[in-house]
């Protein structure tokens, strides 16, 4: 048996702990926006579209990370980001490494490949799966 084979037997669980470590990571945007943990994002009350930013990077983030209903929360979060690049990040710069879009493209581009691959090992939509 390859080395590849016997990586691929690993798939699920590899792509289980993309997805619960980037909605981990997601989560905390929300946080930072509704919580001011582990520090504000911004001073004073959140504009409507930071407000629903902040709530969908929560509870999305939520979602993914224990697996439950992870395709189309993933669809929804990844659109979200393709938003929030092209309303914030690009008109300053082309180059996401010169617009702050880096992680908005990152974002939305796993969360478009979690809508296609699933949700993989350690996820609630696993449970009815025997």
């Amino acid at each position: 048996m390859s080395i590849s084979e016997r990586l691929d037997a690993f798939r699920p669980q590899a792509l289980g702990v993309l997805r619960i470590m980037a909605a981990l990571l997601f989560l905390a945007h929300g946080t930072m926006k509704l919580f001011a943990f582990p520090a504000a994002q911004m001073e004073g009350p959140l504009p409507p579209l930071l407000l629903t930013a902040g709530i969908l990077e929560l509870v999305g983030g939520l979602l993914v990370a224990v697996g439950f209903l992870t395709r189309p929360v993933s669809f929804v979060l990844s659109g979200m980001m393709a938003f929030a690049y092209f309303f914030a990040h690009f008109p300053k710069s082309f180059f996401p490494s010169l617009n702050g879009g880096d992680a908005a493209v990152l974002y939305c581009f796993i969360f478009l490949y979690i809508v296609f691959a699933g949700a993989g090992a350690f996820a609630l939509d696993n449970r009815n799966k025997a």
